[in-house]
């Protein structure tokens, strides 16, 4: 019987996407093992290459100018899966990866983009919206999302808030946007909570360019936030998991666009028929740039793993490092950043001693 290997990895982040991951993957694994079939799967779990996991090739991705982390045009894309379902990842219109280091602020970062960009999926026809929550350089709690589909946020005073997170610690009251006639979905890869000691200011804060100060402050604006969300009878979302997402993108667009939160790997490996593949696969490969005891908590990476395992399927990791994991087939880079021909080695060597086969 022909042999089936399911090479199922995400994005290698800032280098390669999950696409070109497979691709690199599946020629290794060709290469190990010429008569086997080698089924490609790239996956993701709503953060990069979201978009390359699930849209079909060929299919329609559209650049629109939506505001920037700091307020400047940028160019998000958005993908279409159908005429009727869009698709886009948050950090192509608010993501760390449009700045510079020496630019990030998330005291003044604004997520405003992604409401800009489901307004105008929401225009174009789409009845689904899908967002990809990750990559973010803001802390706003989703206000500048909220922002973009005509939410105001108002101190003491009455008056309008500065965007950003910064400014939410004087937040007196909200007033509604306009009616979304579509429904979103966002995509966590994360369980962090809006609020508390591992809520997104803290956690996210720092790695966004918050000092100490700006980290308590930004707490203080998101629990600001929540409790006026509370007030407004959504007290559940300031401990929702993944509502600190992109931070806080996650709580705010389930109440600002009343979105579906759900967990990010799980969506997409339904969305692309992994299990249905895995019935069939007599190994399955999968990776990503750095793998450790994180990867298995709501990454994609690690949820192909544990399914894989529950299923008793043969499962390797291949990554550019590997930390803290014992029991796992997993081959790395040693730390290196690797290329399409590195990844492409270390799949064979993979297929090589997952079926007990000779050196080349």
């Amino acid at each position: 019987m022909q042999q089936l290997i399911l090479v199922a990895p995400a994005a290698f982040k800032g280098t390669m996407s999950p696409l070109q991951v497979a691709e690199a993957l599946a020629e290794g694994a060709r290469r190990a093992l010429p008569d086997a079939a080698v089924l490609q799967l790239p996956i993701s779990d709503g953060g990069d290459g979201l978009l390359d996991a699930v849209l079909p090739r060929g299919s329609l991705r559209e650049r629109i100018t939506v505001a920037g982390p700091l307020g400047e045009s940028v160019s998000g894309e958005l993908g279409w899966v159908d005429p009727e379902t869009a698709i886009f990842e948050s950090a192509t219109a608010c993501g760390i990866a449009l700045l510079r280091p020496e630019q990030l602020d998330p005291l003044r970062a604004t997520s405003r983009g992604v409401g800009e960009l489901i307004w105008e999926a929401v225009e174009r026809g789409a009845k689904t919206v899908v967002v990809g929550l990750g990559g973010s350089a803001t802390v706003d709690g989703g206000t500048g999302a909220a922002r973009g589909l005509g939410w105001a946020f108002l101190d003491a005073h009455g008056e309008p808030l500065p965007e950003g997170g910064g400014s939410l610690a004087q937040l007196a009251e909200l007033e509604g946007g306009w009616g979304l006639a579509a429904r979103v979905i966002a995509l966590a890869d994360v369980t962090t909570p809006l609020v508390g000691p591992q809520g997104a200011a803290p956690v996210f804060g720092p790695q966004k360019g918050a000092g100490p100060e700006g980290v308590k402050l930004l707490s203080r604006g998101l629990e600001r936030l929540a409790a006026l969300m509370a007030r407004h009878g959504r007290g559940d979302l300031a401990m929702l998991p993944g509502g600190g997402a992109a931070g806080g993108l996650g709580a705010g667009l389930a109440y600002f666009a009343k979105a579906q939160l759900t967990r990010g790997a799980e969506w997409v490996l339904a969305r692309v028929g992994f299990d249905a593949a895995l019935a069939k696969a007599q190994l399955v490969i999968t990776g990503e740039g750095s793998f450790d005891k994180t990867s298995l908590v709501g990454k994609a990476p690690g949820e192909v793993v544990r399914r894989a395992q529950a299923a008793r399927t043969r499962v390797a990791v291949v990554a550019g490092k590997v930390e803290g994991l014992v029991g796992l087939h997993a081959l790395d880079g040693e730390g290196r950043v690797l290329d399409a021909a590195g990844i492409a080695a270390l799949a064979e060597r993979a297929v090589r001693e997952a079926f007990g086969l000779p050196g080349p």
